[in-house]
């Protein structure tokens, strides 16, 4: 079985043409292109690189290329059409290559050569709540990006280690406990608790409008946390299990698990110790008021950053370098992610340029991404306008109960709730992660559950169908079709869409877009959805039955690897 790919052609080109190898700044894969659906074509090599080089028309050189280059077996045709030389590459190559390889086609090029990438071993750190309120949709975004990029580097082999920081302690921790002090009466939940701790963050917020004394009585009780003042820390353990309790309930509706958790309040102290050991940096230095400052502005050209209060209390920062040092003895990784908003940008380059400073200078990168607003407008914790990630699931688990319902009435009521549930996350996923992390967007409950459109449903919905027409269908799927046969136009979109899959993977694994397997699916669908418009798979030409039966089989194993990596289930019936 052989591969066809951008490596293949350049590798091809340059075997057969002397002058390629001059090309120079990139390998001539990179300047290999996939051409626009319309163009009928797999790959295409624009001509003015090798231009430059002979000094020629580009169209020219296009033209005799197609007359010199023989056709090898893998291609079908070679076609100049203006500058451009055009490959298109046969049928049966792909289609044996996804019906053999199933779940493994997006791994073809290590699958089929045997040559596996190095494996690395990855930390992905998500999603880092503060333990004063629950999850809200901004920690849906953060959790699914991370869920996804894991599976994504799991799929590619690599070792990935899950992990998440629990920031429980400071500040914004001792404004609920005050809340709590003050008006909650020693009482237990009465509603999931992580929700129940929230309330009383939105309770300071609203009480500290009419009162500004309470942010000093806050500062008061983060002081003697940290001098480990016993009520005090009686109080704190309670109202974090209580938190953390509820964070764990919504990780599990999201399938999501941890292969360690960190808690802040288990090592801060640590960092400052790290810190303090770094005061003979010249770039690291005491303040008159007792501040310890790392001098970012000279060096890094970013503002300088307080690693330490003036009162010796730990900020974020404080732990963060050390948490730094601790995955790595943890885990020894090739690569240290954090999943963080980009409210957070500055941060980050301030925590990475005062880890180089003190000499931890490990591979370690900031995946970024932007806000999500609902119709309403953006989600406010302090005055309590979020949306929790459990509303949000319950609401589309109902919106999906009532597509369902209205669909096929005759279902048994489990059988609804278990298409709903399924279908509600679904939409809930993909159309969060269908836009490139770094995107803003307004998150809309109700578009995000259609049959129709740039949805998850929908995506669920072609599986679906494609299972249907194997359940009419009375031939058996196999590789022993006249592949000659899938000639219609609009089979070879189809087919050449599922070409370019691994290297959709690839090109999602080096950039960090996991948006582009959402984008790549719809893309899929639709070509599938108007394929079946125009030619029917069922019918009494029982070898063009065969070989579309194939071909939309291939079409559902890509869908179903690409849903997994999403962390969607499919559905044989919807």
């Amino acid at each position: 079985m052989l591969i066809v790919d951008k490596t293949t052609i350049a590798e091809f080109l340059i075997e057969r043409i002397k002058d390629f190898p001059k090309i120079g700044g990139l390998a001539l894969e990179n300047y290999i292109e996939i051409p626009p659906l319309e163009i009928n074509y797999t790959y295409a090599y624009p001509c003015f690189p090798l231009a430059k080089i002979r000094k020629k028309d580009p169209n020219l050189i296009a033209k005799n290329l197609e007359r010199e280059l023989t056709i090898p077996d893998y291609l079908d045709e070679i076609k100049a059409v203006g500058p451009y030389l055009n490959f298109r590459v046969k049928s049966d190559i792909v289609l044996e290559n996804i019906y053999n390889l199933e779940e493994n086609y997006g791994k073809i090029r290590e699958y089929l050569k045997k040559e596996k990438s190095k494996s690395e071993k990855i930390v992905i750190e998500y999603p880092s709540p503060n333990t004063n309120k629950p999850l809200h949709l901004g920690h849906v975004r953060n959790m699914l990006i991370g869920f996804t990029l894991s599976n994504l580097f799991k799929y590619k082999d690599h070792n990935v280690f899950q992990v998440n920081l629990n920031n429980d302690r400071g500040i914004h921790i001792c404004k609920s406990m005050l809340a709590y002090q003050q008006w909650g009466n020693n009482t237990k939940p009465n509603k999931k608790s992580d929700h129940f701790v929230g309330d009383f963050y939105v309770k300071y917020n609203q009480m500290v409008q009419k009162n500004d004394k309470l942010e000093e009585e806050s500062k008061k009780i983060l002081k003697l946390w940290e001098d480990k003042d016993p009520q005090i820390r009686a109080l704190w353990r309670k109202m974090n299990k209580w938190a953390l309790d509820g964070f764990n309930e919504t990780y599990n509706k999201f399938g999501i698990s941890f292969d360690k958790v960190y808690n802040e309040s288990e090592f801060y102290w640590k960092g400052k110790k790290l810190i303090l050991k770094n005061l003979d940096n010249p770039n690291i230095i005491k303040q008159n008021d007792g501040a310890i400052v790392a001098k970012l502005e000279a060096k890094e050209n970013l503002p300088d950053k307080i690693l330490l209060r003036s009162d010796g209390t730990s900020i974020y920062i404080t732990q963060d370098i050390y948490l730094a040092y601790l995955k790595k003895q943890d885990f020894e990784y090739d690569k240290s992610i954090y999943i963080v908003g980009n409210e957070q940008d500055l941060y980050f380059k301030q925590l990475f340029a005062v880890l180089d400073m003190i000499g931890f200078k490990e591979d370690k990168y900031h995946l970024s991404y932007g806000m999500i607003s609902l119709p309403e407008g953006k989600m406010k914790s302090r005055e309590g306008t979020t949306v929790d990630a459990d509303d949000i699931i319950e609401e589309m688990e109902n919106l999906a109960f009532e597509e369902v319902n209205e669909r096929y009435p005759e279902l048994s009521k489990k059988e609804k709730s278990y298409r709903a549930k399924s279908i509600g996350m679904a939409a809930l996923k993909f159309f969060i992660l269908k836009y490139n992390p770094k995107s803003d967007f307004i998150f809309n409950p109700k578009e995000s559950i259609s049959f129709e459109g740039e949805t998850g449903p929908y995506i669920q919905y072609c599986f679906a169908r494609i299972q249907s027409i194997f359940n009419k269908s009375e031939e058996k799927i196999d590789l022993a079709i006249n592949y000659k046969l899938l000639s219609h136009e609009k089979e070879i979109k189809l087919i050449k869409q599922l070409n370019i899959f691994p290297e959709i993977i690839g090109t999602a694994l080096r950039i960090y877009g996991i948006h582009l397997i959402p984008q790549y699916l719809l893309t899929l669908c639709q070509l599938f959805n108007s394929f079946y418009s125009e030619c029917q798979v069922i019918s009494e030409n029982r070898e063009l039955e065969k070989a579309r039966l194939l071909l939309i089989k291939c079409v559902q194993i890509v869908i179903k690897i690409g849903l997994n990596i999403l962390g969607i289930e499919t559905l044989d019936e919807m």
